[in-house]
């Protein structure tokens, strides 16, 4: 029993300690009791509090520190997307970098220098809002790429048009698939073999920044371009070869090349998505954006969104308020020339799941109504004509915009270019008819492709330092200006038709195309 007495002075010790706490909480408020306690009188709080108690207490803060460590650089790094509200105002796109490799970009508040059109078409008074969803993540994960292909082309035929092949718009542009479709489709391995050699030439002819140029050089090229600092419009022209043989920033052979060109192309992009320089005024800006949105919908790459969506919204600002189409500055009257390029810009955005205005698209049907001539199967520059090139433009535009491959129209169209045949000099008149008659099919395709394909190939320079390049011819649409950077990237996309971009057709076309 004595062993479990308590000595008395201690005791006394702290009855003493007690009382004097005791007094002071008489004493003094709260706030200078916290100041002048015991260190003892906390002691005797925690030590009249069991030990599971305090025990659960440390590991609940430990827990929370953990947390904290774990996903504070996570939150951080969270990226606020585009969003523009009836495109007059875009949220500013923070911490936006492309890969380590590539130079810094400075991604600046996205915002409409202008206000955005009030149409006085026939479409909605606004324009609709554009945003992109501010999960990130989730607007990647949804970016299938199923929408360009096999929703523009019935999946059943789609398969018997490429036999067990299935995927996206640009799944032909894989390796596995590539070799397939070139042989299926009437590529041969002198038309690889070309696209090879014209890749090289291009990838040598870049600038230190990145960038390219239409007056390429300094070297001993000849037939140099006349479009001076037109830095946009020319990376972009070099790039899109590389995208369509299935080269990305992520992947292949060039993923370097590719890389330093969209972060150039992204530095030039001004704060509202201007992507025009130079000379190129709206031509530049829609090719661009066409780069843009095919790069990051065959990438997923996040960094790539904002760019691509902010170009896109240009497009829509851009647009004449009145007839519906696209010239050289916003808000202009349109040309069908310069309407296709932003038109193949919308469809790469609605393909990479960009938001798309409806009443854009809509705005630029109204355009081809009023440029067509024999109910839709040719169109004229500015209004109703029958031009070769402008009614490739028209007719490639009207099957992006879902017409039917029987429509009376269109069948009449492509036979009036395959009388035509293909140009001896007019790249641009090729490019966009190729396409038409790639998609079109039938008996028109073999006999257009066989000229075609072995024009290009025949004509491509093929030793020295000029080499994988062409000639540029004369006459032909811009081919003085663009020059042979111009000339040898549409003479290479051609080239890439086996396989650029899957077939809209096989025996029609789907009615799931623009939002309308």
């Amino acid at each position: 029993m004595a062993s479990m007495m308590e000595d008395p002075e201690q005791v006394a010790e702290q009855q003493a300690l007690a009382d004097s706490t005791i007094e002071a909480a008489e004493h003094d408020d709260d706030e200078e009791y916290e100041e002048v306690a015991p260190a003892g009188h906390r002691f005797l709080l925690f030590a009249a509090v069991p030990s599971w108690a305090i025990s659960m207490l440390v590991h609940i803060v430990a827990i929370l520190v953990l947390a904290f460590v774990t996903f504070g650089d996570d939150v951080k790094k969270m990226v606020n997307v585009l969003s523009v509200a009836n495109a007059t105002e875009v949220e500013e796109v923070e911490e936006f970098e492309m890969m380590d490799e590539l130079d810094p970009l400075d991604v600046q508040e996205i915002s409409t220098a202008q206000p955005i059109m009030q149409t006085a078409v026939e479409m909605p008074s606004e324009v609709t809002q554009v945003e992109v969803s501010t999960d990130v993540e989730a607007a990647a994960i949804q970016v299938d790429l199923v929408e360009f292909s096999e929703q523009t082309a019935p999946k059943n035929d789609l398969m018997k048009e490429i036999g067990a092949m299935t995927g996206s718009a640009l799944e032909g542009r894989s390796a596995k698939a590539r070799g397939q479709m070139v042989k299926q489709n009437g590529g041969s391995e002198g038309s690889e073999q070309a696209v090879a050699a014209a890749l090289k030439w291009i990838a040598n002819h870049q600038l230190p920044d990145g960038s390219w140029a239409f007056e390429i050089g300094p070297c001993t090229c000849t037939h140099k371009g006349t479009l001076q600092k037109c830095y946009t419009g020319a990376t972009a022209m070099a790039l899109l070869p590389f995208l369509g043989s299935g080269q990305t920033h992520l992947e292949g052979q060039y993923k370097n090349v590719v890389g330093l060109g969209l972060a150039a192309l992204i530095r030039h992009e001004k704060p509202n998505g201007d992507l025009r320089q130079g000379g190129g005024n709206m031509y530049s800006h829609g090719l661009a954006a066409i780069t843009l949105s095919e790069a990051y919908a065959m990438t997923h790459d996040r960094k790539l969104m904002a760019p691509a969506q902010a170009a896109i919204a240009y497009i829509s600002y851009a647009q004449d308020p009145v007839g519906g189409g696209w010239r050289y500055t916003p808000r202009q009257p349109g040309d069908t020339s310069v309407v296709g390029w932003q038109l193949m810009a919308l469809k790469s955005a609605h393909m990479a799941y960009l938001n798309v205005p409806p009443n854009t698209v809509a705005g630029a049907i109204k355009f081809l109504n009023g440029a067509q001539a024999d109910s839709g199967s040719k169109y004229g520059y500015t209004g109703p004509g029958g031009g070769y090139a402008t009614t490739a433009v028209g007719l490639l535009c009207r099957m992006y915009l879902g017409w039917k491959k029987d429509e009376p129209a269109l069948t009449r169209g492509v036979e009036y270019l395959s009388a035509k045949g293909p140009s001896p000099s007019d790249y641009y008149y090729n490019y966009y008819a190729t396409q038409v008659m790639r998609h079109y099919g039938e008996d028109f395709w073999p006999k257009w492709n066989k000229v075609m394909r072995d024009q290009v190939v025949n004509t491509q320079v093929k030793t020295g330092h000029m080499a994988g390049s062409w000639e540029v011819p004369t006459g032909g649409h811009a081919n003085d200006r663009g020059g042979r950077l111009y000339v040898t990237s549409m003479a290479t996309m051609i080239l890439e038709v086996y396989y650029r971009h899957m077939p809209i057709y096989a025996k029609e076309a789907s009615e799931e195309d623009f939002p309308l």
